[in-house]
């Protein structure tokens, strides 16, 4: 009997600070996984067969495992030479080398395998069963019962079973079995049969059934057994597929008839309060997942309906662990059908009030963030069929095994195994970026990071390369829901520039690497358009202005619907259709945007801008039920047709379109806005600030889905264009979660063309600086600048090409910025100042016997710079600025105190080491 032992409670505290500018997480501390996992997802050493592994049992700190191999061998790059292991091995839980124990389970004619293992109460004795006539030359028929203590089988132990035995159980003085076999000691015993445990003797129990018998399992009290397999009758009472019998005379207790006749029960597992199912279909309407069921009356809990051959079940510790190749968890509003997830982990009991039923059937409990990988393998290709947990030396260990051939994508057959301990695995690096609509807030937005057994991770945000942490912020995340984190920066200033980078960290201490630098400069006033979408209440919005891929920023206040980029659109595009945004291009053939998060959809607007003059249609937005591949559920969309008209529409049990005029076309290369909204009226499709029509189509089809752009199904829609994908530039895409009135789509399209601050980073072209210790020396091709007023004079000269102003437009305002070195003492407690530089200086030529003339006004300054390589602004006059766009100018930076500072020059490679100008212009 497979048993739970127990969750162990977990307290977790968190205290975050929002738009504060400080964030405070207080935590536990840490422990090696995210509770209630109990082990990581971090793969250990372990010998490999060179087959399959169908049956796993423990005791005392030793694993057997059963199946169908002939040897073992090291695990990949360990010293070691493969040794004959027939069809059974036995393994240090600890160590995953093999024990001195042989054991080789044959068959006069055909493949012998091992397909069941069981350990008595006592630890003392080990039951194989299979396919197999002998042990170690000792006669069997295949059932046998090992002597743990000296690995020798019990020659007295002998009951006759003529086909293969799948399946079984223990008590302490009762066998049970589960297979194919119709008769045992030949006596009619059809696919289950109980056994004196220690004898062999067949007892009275009678539990009949029609199909092969899969999994058996006594409940804790030991007064009934659970059955469990393809059959459809139990001692002639219908029952597919489960049954609960009596443990003394296999008379029916209870019999189930929701299971669909496609489908099998595979395993059966049971802890202090519940039983648990898995199971294995094929064919349309087929159930492959697990079922919670009660012992005190044997009624469903829960169902878990993923789709993907589940062969094994194990509670512990408040956990139920499974073994499958899970691809399609969209019932459980979870991943959607795709790449397969082979080991899982969810709550044995939902936290709270189960949800309501959906189909008739109340959805299993969540997912949890343990997420080691595997693949289908040999064999039939399932990839992991058995699990279990063994302990040695206070560690405990889960162990696996099945058909795959790969752990993590490294090459292991057969038998892997996890720890409770020694989780070394780091997140992902997250991919982050930042973005200001207007003066005083900064939002620094990331993908949240995936790590495969913690599921809540820290995360620190880094700005201007200081070593110490703006904030800590903590956020969930799973491998298929990585949903977008965020935190506003509101101690940022009007017109400077700011960077920043972001780590993850899991419980045990593991730390990502940096983030690439991410870098926004704060507007001298509000930004219209983008504060006016986020404003108006848009819980997606995604500006196209990312650099990298495969993420797409959300901008909203919200800000956790991220996109993920599919097959590489192009980025930055400009110009876009806002001023200072830039585009994302699609090619028409495969490139699409989803967002990373699965949601239900109710009342609605969509939004976007695009430009395009393809003659092949397209899907501009919509919504589906899956990500990368064609939705089956789709609808919410707006799509082009072949001649350039734009469709809105629903879907409520049919299509429900509005569309633009037949000869209302939109694709001749320019920007176009369009808008489509359901509300209690129906839905309105605008485009350009102007109503195209309306329809009273209050309802949609209820499904859980993603929202696209670029792409996706639109099989069955009116007048359907010849492409799905749609070839154009899109940009300023938004969502949300209420219809938008006619005054508020005007107002954007209207305020799209408001303008908006320009900003340029200007960096040096030329620097030095001169020292009064060494008067003749020149440092123009030094990695580092000083500034010091007195002991020993330092003066730093940096040269700029200033731009002109933008047509129309004015300085608004200007800063210096800067970045201490690494060394020691970089920082000073002195006021710098800078100045204009009114002389000629080389950095060349330039030393302290020719430094240049400077002016005595002072365009900015900075009192005291802290210790620690930083970037810092200095605010400068933008009326004095404002007198020399256009042309090249020098800046001097000068002190009257003692202790010096130390900057980064422009021969330096240190990443935002370069000085540089921040000029913000703006409209008169």
């Amino acid at each position: 009997m497979r048993r739970s032992r127990g969750l162990t409670a977990a307290l977790v505290l968190s205290l975050a600070g929002a738009g504060t500018g400080i964030g405070l997480v207080l935590m536990p501390q840490a422990s090696a996984i995210t509770p209630p996992v109990a082990f990581t997802a971090d793969e250990l050493p372990t010998w490999q067969p060179n087959g399959i592994v169908w049956a796993m049992a423990q005791a005392n700190g030793t694993v057997f495992a059963g199946g169908t191999f002939s040897a073992v061998r090291p695990p990949e790059g360990a010293a070691g030479a493969e040794q004959d292991a027939v069809n059974f091995v036995a393994l240090d839980a600890a160590t995953g080398n093999p024990t001195s124990c042989k054991l080789a389970f044959t068959i006069g004619d055909g493949t012998a395998t091992v397909r069941a293992l069981v350990v008595s109460k006592d630890k003392k004795t080990l039951y194989a069963a299979g396919s197999f006539g002998a042990v170690n030359g000792t006669p069997v028929s295949s059932l046998a019962a090992i002597d743990i203590a000296s690995c020798t089988p019990k020659a007295s132990f002998h009951p006759s079973f003529p086909a293969t035995v799948r399946a079984l159980a223990v008590t302490d003085d009762t066998l049970y079995a589960g297979g194919d076999f119709n008769t045992v000691e030949g006596q009619t015993r059809e696919r289950f049969a109980a056994v004196d445990a220690s004898t062999g003797a067949l007892k009275p129990f009678v539990a009949n059934v029609d199909e092969p018998g899969r999994a058996v399992e006594v409940t804790p009290d030991g007064k009934n057994v659970l059955l469990g397999g393809d059959f459809f009758t139990v001692n002639n009472s219908n029952s597919h597929a489960l049954a609960v019998v009596n443990a003394t005379t296999g008379a029916v207790t209870k019999t189930y008839s929701n299971i669909p006749s496609n489908s099998v029960v595979k395993d059966i597992s049971t802890d202090d309060t519940g039983f648990y199912t898995g199971h294995e279909g094929s064919g349309g309407g087929v159930f492959d997942g697990r079922i919670g069921l009660r012992l005190s009356d044997f009624t469903e809990k829960w169902r878990d309906r993923c789709l993907g051959a589940t062969q094994y079940v194990l509670p512990y510790e408040g956990v139920l662990y499974s073994s499958s190749h899970g691809h399609d968890c969209s019932t459980e509003l979870e991943f959607p059908d795709g790449k397969r997830n082979f080991l899982l982990a969810q709550p044995t009991n939902h936290e709270g009030a189960a949800p309501a039923p959906v189909d008739g059937f109340v959805r299993g409990p969540g997912k949890l963030g343990w997420h080691p990988t595997a693949n289908d393998g040999i064999g039939e290709g399932i990839g992991p069929r058995v699990m279990s947990v063994a302990e040695k030396n206070d560690v405990k260990y889960m162990w696996v095994g099945g058909e795959f051939t790969l752990i993590n994508g490294k090459a292991q057959q057969g038998l892997t195994r996890f720890a409770s301990t020694g989780d070394v695995g780091a997140p992902t690096t997250p991919v982050a970026s930042a973005s200001s609509v207007k003066p005083g807030e900064a939002q620094v937005r990331w993908r949240t990071s995936y790590d495969a057994d913690d599921s809540k991770l820290t995360y620190r945000i880094y700005r201007n390369g200081s070593a110490t942490p703006a904030a800590t912020v903590t956020a969930s995340s799973l491998e298929w829901e990585r949903p977008q984190a965020s935190w506003n920066d509101t101690t940022v200033k009007a017109g400077q520039s700011y960077t920043y980078r972001v780590t993850a960290t899991d419980a045990a201490g593991n730390t990502s690497a940096l983030s690439a630098t991410t870098s926004v400069t704060v507007p001298t006033s509000v930004q219209s358009y983008p504060n006016q979408v986020r404003t108006d209440g848009a819980d997606l919005y995604w500006r196209y202005d990312d650099a990298v891929s495969p993420y797409v920023a959300d901008s909203s206040v919200s800000g956790n619907r991220s996109g993920i980029q599919v097959n590489a659109p192009a980025l930055k595009q400009s110009p876009g259709a806002v001023s200072g945004s830039t585009a994302m291009g699609f090619n028409g053939t495969s490139q699409q945007v989803h967002s990373d998060r699965r949601q239900t959809v109710g009342n609605f607007t969509i939004e976007t801008w695009f430009k395009t003059n393809t003659t092949r249609g397209g899907k501009l937005i919509g919504f589906g039920n899956n990500t990368t591949r064609n939705s089956g559920s789709f609808d919410r969309q707006i799509y082009m047709t072949n001649t350039g008209r734009l469709v809105f529409g629903v879907h409520n049990g049919s299509t429900r379109t509005v569309s633009t005029g037949l000869f209302e076309t939109y694709n001749d290369n320019k920007w176009h806005h369009v808008v489509g909204t359901q509300g209690p009226s129906g839905i309105t499709l605008y485009v350009d600030g102007q109503n195209k029509g309306s329809l009273n189509a209050t309802s949609t089809a209820a499904y859980a889905g993603y929202w696209h752009v670029g792409g996706d199904n639109l099989s069955g829609w009116p007048t359907r264009p010849t492409s799905n994908f749609f070839a154009g530039q899109l940009d300023e895409t938004a969502v949300y979660p209420s219809a938008l009135t006619q005054a508020q789509v005007k107002n954007h399209f209207d305020l799209a063309k408001a303008p908006t601050d320009t900003v340029s980073a200007v960096k040096t072209t030329e620097d030095t600086y001169v020292n009064q210790g060494a008067p003749s020396t020149t440092y123009g091709t030094s990695t580092s600048l000083a500034v010091r007023g007195s002991g020993s004079l330092y003066e730093s000269y940096l040269r700029f090409n200033l731009p002109a102003a933008p047509a129309g437009q004015v300085l608004k305002s200007a800063s210096l910025q800067i970045k201490t070195t690494t060394q020691t003492g970089a920082g000073t407690a002195d006021t710098v100042k800078v100045v204009p530089v009114t002389g000629n200086w080389t950095g060349a030529g330039t030393a302290f016997n020719s430094k240049p003339t400077l002016g005595t006004t002072p365009l900015g300054s900075i009192a005291g710079v802290p210790d620690g390589s930083a970037v810092h602004n200095v605010e400068l006059d933008t009326t004095a600025l404002s007198a020399v766009l256009g042309s090249s100018y020098s800046l001097g930076l000068t002190s009257t105190g003692t202790d010096p500072l130390w900057i980064w020059s422009s021969e330096a490679t240190a990443a935002e080491g370069t000085p540089q100008l921040v000029l913000t212009f703006g409209a008169k």
